[in-house]
């Protein structure tokens, strides 16, 4: 593991702040876009504008289904053409391929019967907030998460121009388009404090964040990652990493690198760390943002 290719930052609850390497450096936050899915639609369902439990218009799952991946809906990542049009630098595929190809071989299982990841549910999650606001997403975060919490470099990434300014080489040509449900950038600081705010109590009620946390368990140790017990909330991957204790918040990941983004309650003082990794192999992040809660 080379040093010079992670950066983190870290928040304890009793203000303490930290950073390895350069925290003011700019980061795809691939799946932790998921976290940000959730809190959106947790907060209009807050303000009444959405049900999360009411069947989605000619679907046969609900928001809540798709925010913690029991809707049956598989998932892109296993097309071989989706990875080979991203590996020689296509533009996206329209929405309407992507989902037939995606839903070719139709659901996985019934609504609420089973478990797996699907990128694709994020999606339509998405748009389901989006419909029922009236607002685009980056709208919604930025009225939602941004100026509540004062964070500054976070953005939604729609163009090849704006990956050009993400720290790892693999940003100059990527289309962050490839990423369905969107993909939002930003610096390990303000991911740091974007889950720090959610922690505390900043971005939802308390009613909302118990059940934003309320987890569906999927099993013990995962190979290669210091996951000792996982689960799944809403837009929170929850559960335990060994003697460090239970953590919740979300890896992600893409071509070119990783990024690991999690809230450590049972350390003496709690914290949140956020850690970005260069390559493919998501466990090295987890296992560095599981390092510097060990040492706090």
């Amino acid at each position: 593991m080379q040093a010079k290719a992670i950066h983190s930052f870290w928040i304890s609850t009793d203000g303490d702040k930290g950073a390895h390497g350069d925290a003011s450096l700019l980061f795809p936050y691939w799946s932790f876009t998921k976290t940000v899915i959730a809190i959106c639609a947790l907060k209009l369902q807050e303000r009444g504008l959405v049900d999360l439990d009411e069947r989605l218009e000619e679907e046969r799952f609900t928001l809540r289904q798709l925010l913690n991946h029991t809707s049956g809906l598989p998932d892109y990542s296993a097309l071989s053409n989706y990875h080979r049009a991203v590996a020689a630098d296509e533009e996206p595929w329209p929405r309407h391929k992507l989902l037939n190809a995606t839903l070719a071989r139709g659901p996985l299982f019934e609504p609420g019967q089973g478990w797996s990841y699907s990128n694709v549910g994020y999606m339509l999650a998405r748009e389901r907030i989006e419909a029922a606001s009236g607002q685009s997403f980056a709208t919604l975060i930025d009225g939602i998460v941004c100026r509540p919490l004062g964070l500054t470099s976070v953005e939604l990434a729609t163009t090849r121009e704006q990956f050009r300014r993400v720290h790892w080489r693999g940003g100059a040509t990527y289309h962050p388009g490839w990423v369905y449900h969107g993909c939002l950038m930003g610096t390990a600081e303000d991911a740091a404090r974007l889950l720090h705010g959610l922690i505390d109590g900043t971005l939802l009620s308390a009613s909302a964040l118990a059940g934003m946390r309320q987890r569906i368990p999927l099993g013990g140790a995962l190979e290669g990652r210091p996951w000792t017990d996982c689960g799944y909330g809403l837009g929170l991957m929850i559960g335990r990493l060994g003697h460090i204790g239970a953590a919740l918040g979300h890896s992600g990941g893409g071509p070119f690198c990783t990024n690991a983004v999690y809230h450590f309650p049972d350390r003496g003082h709690p914290v949140t760390v956020a850690s970005f990794s260069e390559g493919q192999t998501e466990g090295q992040a987890e296992f560095e943002a599981a390092a510097i809660a060990s040492k706090l």
